[in-house]
């Protein structure tokens, strides 16, 4: 390790977060200008830039043979994309739940998440496995397109005046600017991703990390970096919808674009190791269930339940380092978890979700 590797993880945390100010800013205007609403913005075109970083890792890796990082990333940043991102975001500002992510996205989210298990059970993502992923993101897209040319112009005029200067100016001018703030803010937010993940990779592999767990921490919180500066960025600016739809639009985005592009490129597949298929993946779609109780109850997500999110992360990450180096108290550490703090929440939700409906019942 050297200085220019520190250097170049500082310079990453820095263009990451001037991406995410263009990013969020360019995409939330041309809303504004074609009549689109922020929830559909962040869905596509802000979901997409921002996993832009873990479809080039995925990618190089597949091709590399570095399959435990492929999907060590992508599984992990679904993770963190809820519990660390959706987190922080609520944090910021409680966040409201629009009611078609309730009905539609978190349902295809899980969906998605299952049929990535069931590919995964022989070991492999295959060629095929891979065209029907992208089959799927090819399908999503186009019934976010036509949703939103249902849906029509829904967004508050005053808002976007407020929080971005719009006054329904949709020149030539202002229409190519922020197609560049879109388009710089992508590139900011790859570049500084890689800059992250390569310093990052380098630090963790002088450590002697394995690579599944490299993918599964370290990169994927490199690649979902953007992610997070975007999201919380949307929360401080009140744009809730972008927040939301960017998690969850990544967590779609990131099983059915990114693993189907690179197992359909990857020459004999994508391998699967058995510890994602064990323990890995079945927690993000433990984690994607989770989302249904808290985003149905009161149509929110409130701070509590982000202070939530978070500390199931670091339970998370505190099982995958134990775990790594085979740790003493890792039997102990599992056992507290399975039978006290997950039973305890589980009850917390429930009685707070009734609560919460038997208000609204009441207004």
């Amino acid at each position: 390790m050297s200085l220019v590797t520190f250097v170049l993880l500082i310079g990453g945390f820095v263009l990451l977060v001037v991406g995410a100010e263009l990013l969020v800013k360019g995409a939330s205007i041309l809303a504004g200008i074609f009549g689109i609403s922020p929830l559909i913005i962040g869905l596509t075109i802000v979901a997409y830039g921002t996993s832009a970083p873990e479809m080039a890792v995925s990618v190089m890796s597949s091709f590399a043979g570095q399959s435990d990082i492929a999907i060590g990333n992508a599984v992990g940043s679904n993770i963190l994309n809820i519990l660390l991102i959706l987190g922080a975001s609520a944090i910021v500002t409680p966040l409201v739940v629009n009611r078609q992510v309730i009905r539609s996205d978190v349902p295809i989210m899980i969906g998605v998440s299952v049929l990535l298990f069931v590919f995964g059970l022989d070991g492999t993502i295959s060629r095929v496995d891979g065209i029907i992923f992208f089959i799927g993101a090819v399908l999503y897209t186009l019934s976010l397109i036509y949703q939103s040319r249902r849906q029509g112009n829904g967004l508050n005029g005053d808002e976007f005046a407020e929080e971005y200067g719009f006054s329904g100016d949709s020149s030539a001018l202002v229409l190519a600017k922020n197609i560049l703030f879109v388009i710089v803010g992508s590139v900011l937010l790859v570049l500084g991703s890689r800059f992250l993940v390569d310093s990052a990779t380098e630090i963790a592999r002088a450590l002697g990390l394995s690579e599944l767990l490299i993918g599964l921490t370290i990169i994927s919180f490199g690649t979902s970096l953007p992610e997070l500066a975007t999201s919380v960025v949307a929360s401080l600016r009140g744009e809730r919808d972008i927040a939301v739809g960017n998690v969850l639009g990544s967590n779609i985005f990131n099983i059915l674009a990114v693993l189907g592009v690179a197992g359909i490129v990857a020459p004999d597949g994508i391998m699967v190791p058995e510890p994602a298929i064990a323990f890995d993946i079945p927690v993000a779609i433990a984690v994607s269930f989770a989302c249904l109780p808290i985003f149905a109850s009161g149509s929110r997500i409130s701070r509590w339940e982000g202070f939530l999110f978070i500390f199931y992360y670091l339970i998370y990450t505190g099982y995958l380092i134990l775990d790594s180096v085979n740790h003493d108290s890792l039997p102990l550490y599992s056992t507290v978890m399975l039978f006290f703090v997950i039973p305890l929440t589980a009850i917390t939700l429930i009685t707070v979700g009734l609560q919460k409906d038997n208000d609204k019942r009441k207004t």
